[in-house]
């Protein structure tokens, strides 16, 4: 028999909350609703564009009426179903017309109410706040009839009903308290920046302004404004936009402990057991809310524990605010003023009206705000949240991601303004109308949610800072940014990092013994998390974990790269990218004898027969043994190719031997699974014949040792390495090879590049680790080593000679 279950809001936070839970326990309860407004679920952000006209009431529907009926929920809507009472002892709560309806669990979702100033003739007729689509429709009303509009409060919720009367061809005067425009998101030279250009859009602005009364006219209509400076302004009609209240009238009608909030546990539990409370009703360890963000979060920790799932805690994430007021973007993150023990740096481009500003402690960012050109911002945030160093990027920082090598990035704020049919996922060919339609039709509001539905940057991840870009210029201040700790997919509510940390000191050695120990929702997993922690289990226990092969993907699986008609490639290893007469022989015989379409020599300085059909494969990789070859591993995660120039021994500017070095490191990496792929070079000398500085290591030759790069990246995304150390010896750049290797193979997320992952974690930390640790060093290098013993079997070998995995390459009978 099913529970029942009383949702008291039929806002955004509470049908999130029941959204989530009908996911996870869709049988567990009987659902009833209470709302005051005489609608469906609705996204009150958007109530501005409405304002505008730019869109419809019937637009912003989150949930229209019907989706209650579809799943069965009971929705009492309407000011004469109003809950007005809660009977604790009997379980059961009352509306204003006197329905009843019984629970086994309470949520609370009462939102909050607009603080209206007490000031006097602040209930006159056509003095109204800017909260819901009644506030919208009064101020439409008054468009058509009125001509003088009044906006107290110069946040960004009067910036918006400003603009949105003066698009409806009001004179709008903007009153506001400080000589600053949107303090709690902006410094003094962005607000004058943002005023600035308010005012030459049409609206008028009275700062540092003191209202002392507003003037009724004979019938009790608001007619003007006073202040105490003795000025006065015409005004038909006034709303006040100065901030929200928790609405917590209920819950302490009720006896429920309030303070500013409903006070709520880490599982948003009230004092009652039965009742839990979620949203802009409630207070968390002191704190209020009123972003998006924190509240889609609270929803998936409330619905698990509605759920009996009994896992999951609140736990107040550090948060941005990206915005679009009247068309300028505006981002501010943190503690963007700072203190005597802060430095800022700062940027102006007062023609171009650009502004940007970090705030940095102890080489770490603690707040940033920009105006104009935000594409960064994200960034920001993210060094931000995971306390990165930034010492050594300090003087390139505010010139933003595109310098530190992202071309991703290179558009600045082009997304706003690119076509609909302009591709932004190049790998999944997502293009921008895909994306904005996604978002409009199926209401996503986090990037997560953009990627799972369109698939844009889920693949190598390049265009993030894109599809973010188009996240923010749709939704304005809807936007939702990741989360600090991403879950790695929808199975469960634990990280990469959380999950990682959980196998080792609670001997955790196969997936079910994970999903079991962190209550995954799915005990199987999905196609996201399966692979991950297939290989945080092979990275984790070398010679004990068995490579789980069907939590590969195809490529990996096939130990082959799988081509748009269903034939394969099958790319040999050359170490270090020297091969000799006999070895081309053995692949140009290969290459006759199952008649390969194609002989392609690839940028990684190895040959790449392509076109191979399925059932020839293992005789190919059998003939390719048998003359002394091993798979390139062309298809994984893994070592690819260790990319050499000619080198001193024949080349008259080498200064080292390049292709010896190089041959050596391979013979050491080769087999080595990486969470994503992983590419080395060396070049001979700093003329850098083999693009050593935009692969993962690069090692470049000098007159005196070696050079050694980290976390170069071409591609989509192109990233120039950062430089980590110069050694003396070939030994040496072994052992740092081998160090940089593991900690990477131990920290990294899985699909994740060692150039985002350096950004992640910071240089520095990277260099404090393997360069100024050598304890920690050479512990990570016999790491490493350790588990090459393991690693280095071919599987070309395995298959064509051993028998492993024979029905993976027998062709499907056609029927």
């Amino acid at each position: 028999m099913r529970e029942k279950l009383v949702v008291i809001g039929n806002g955004m936070a509470g049908m999130r909350t029941v959204e989530e839970l009908l996911k996870i326990a869709p049988e567990k309860y009987d659902i009833t609703v209470f709302g005051a407004e005489p609608y469906g679920n609705y996204n009150r952000i958007m109530l501005s564009p409405v304002l505008t006209g730019e869109k419809t009431v019937e637009e912003i529907m989150i949930n229209d009426l019907d989706w209650y009926k579809e799943n069965n929920i009971t929705l009492y809507a309407g000011e004469d179903k109003k809950a007005v009472d809660i009977d604790r002892r009997n379980q059961k709560v009352i509306a204003a017309d006197g329905t009843e309806a019984e629970y086994d669990r309470l949520l609370l979702a009462t939102g909050s109410n607009p603080f209206i100033i007490p000031l006097p003739g602040h209930d006159l007729d056509g003095v109204i706040a800017f909260r819901d689509i009644a506030d919208v429709e009064t101020m439409l009303q008054a468009s058509k009839e009125k001509k003088h509009a009044i906006v107290i409060g110069g946040g960004l919720l009067g910036l918006e009903a400003a603009n949105g009367l003066m698009k409806q061809g009001m004179e709008v005067t903007v009153v506001h308290n400080l000589d600053v425009l949107m303090n709690r998101q902006l410094d003094e030279p962005s607000a004058k920046l943002l005023e600035q250009s308010l005012v030459e859009r049409g609206l008028s602005f009275k700062m540092n302004a003191n209202t002392s009364e507003l003037k009724a006219d004979e019938n009790g209509h608001v007619k003007s404004i006073a202040f105490s400076d003795g000025e006065e302004l015409p005004a038909d009609l006034v709303v006040m936009a100065v901030g929200i209240r928790p609405n917590i009238e209920l819950a302490q009608k009720v006896g429920l402990h309030c303070e500013r909030g409903i006070v709520v546990n880490d599982t948003l539990q009230t004092f009652d057991p039965k009742i839990y409370a979620i949203g802009e009703c409630i207070q968390h360890r002191e704190e209020l809310f009123g972003l998006v963000a924190p509240i889609w979060d609270q929803a998936k920790v409330a619905a698990n524990h509605l759920a009996a799932y009994g896992i999951g805690i609140y736990r107040t994430q550090a948060t941005s605010t990206k915005l679009k007021v009247t068309g300028i973007d505006l981002f501010s993150a943190g503690d963007f003023t700072g203190d005597d023990e802060t430095d800022d740096i700062v940027f102006q481009d007062p023609k171009r009206g650009i502004y940007k500003k970090v705030v940095l402690k102890e080489d770490k960012i603690i707040g940033s705000v920009m105006y104009g050109d935000t594409i960064d911002g994200s960034w920001y945030f993210q060094l931000m949240k995971d306390g990165t160093n930034v010492a050594d990027f300090r003087d390139s920082l505010l010139f933003g991601q595109a310098h530190m090598g992202d071309s991703g990035h290179a558009g600045v704020n082009a997304a706003a303004d690119l076509p609909d049919s302009a591709e932004i996922c190049g790998c999944n060919g997502v293009c921008k109308g895909d994306i904005v339609k996604a978002i409009t039709e199926e209401n996503l509001y986090t990037l997560d949610e953009v990627r799972a539905s369109t698939k844009a940057s889920a693949s190598c991840g390049s265009c993030t800072g894109l599809v973010e870009q188009v996240i923010a210029s749709t939704l304005g201040g809807d936007y939702t940014p990741s989360e600090s700790e991403k879950t790695i997919c929808a199975c469960t509510n634990y990280g990469h990092d959380q999950v990682r940390d959980a196998i080792k000191p609670n001997n955790l050695k196969s997936f079910h013994a994970v999903s079991d120990f962190l209550e995954f929702s799915n005990p199987d997993g999905c196609h996201v998390c399966r692979p991950a922690i297939n290989y945080y289990l092979l990275a984790a226990w070398p010679g004990e974990y068995e490579d789980d092969m069907a939590s590969r993907f195809t490529n990996e699986r096939m130990h082959a790269n799988i081509q748009k008609d269903n034939t394969y490639t099958v790319v040999p290893r050359m170490f270090g990218g020297v091969t000799t007469a006999k070895d081309l022989r053995v692949i140009a015989d290969a290459a006759d004898k199952y008649d390969v379409p194609m002989v392609k020599v690839t940028g990684g300085q190895r040959i790449d027969l392509v076109g191979v059909k399925k059932e020839d494969l293992i005789p190919m990789w059998k003939d390719l043994n048998d003359a002394g070859m091993v798979s390139g591993h062309a298809y994984g995660k893994a070592l690819r190719t260790v990319k050499t120039c000619i080198g001193s021994q024949y080349c008259r500017f080498g200064t080292q031997d390049s292709t010896g070095a190089g041959i050596r490191i391979e013979e050491m990496t080769w087999g080595s699974w990486t969470p994503a792929k992983f590419k080395i070079a060396v070049s001979g000398c700093p003329r850098n014949c083999a693009e050593a500085t935009i692969k993962d290591v690069g090692i470049v030759a000098v007159d005196s040792g070696w050079e050694i790069y980290v976390a170069g990246n071409g591609g989509i995304k192109v990233r120039v390495s950062d430089f980590l150390v110069k050694v003396a010896t070939e030994d040496e750049v072994l052992e740092y090879t081998g160090a940089f290797m593991q900690m990477y193979r131990e920290q990294g997320h899985h699909n994740e590049r060692t150039a985002p992952w350096i950004e992640r974690v910071g240089l520095q930390y990277i260099k404090d680790e393997i360069v100024e640790n050598a304890e920690k060093r050479k512990a990570y290098y016999e790491g490493f080593l350790l588990s090459q013993k393991f690693s280095q079997k071919d599987p070309w070998k395995e298959r064509a000679s051993e028998g492993v995995a024979q029905n993976d390459f027998i062709p499907l009978a056609e029927v």
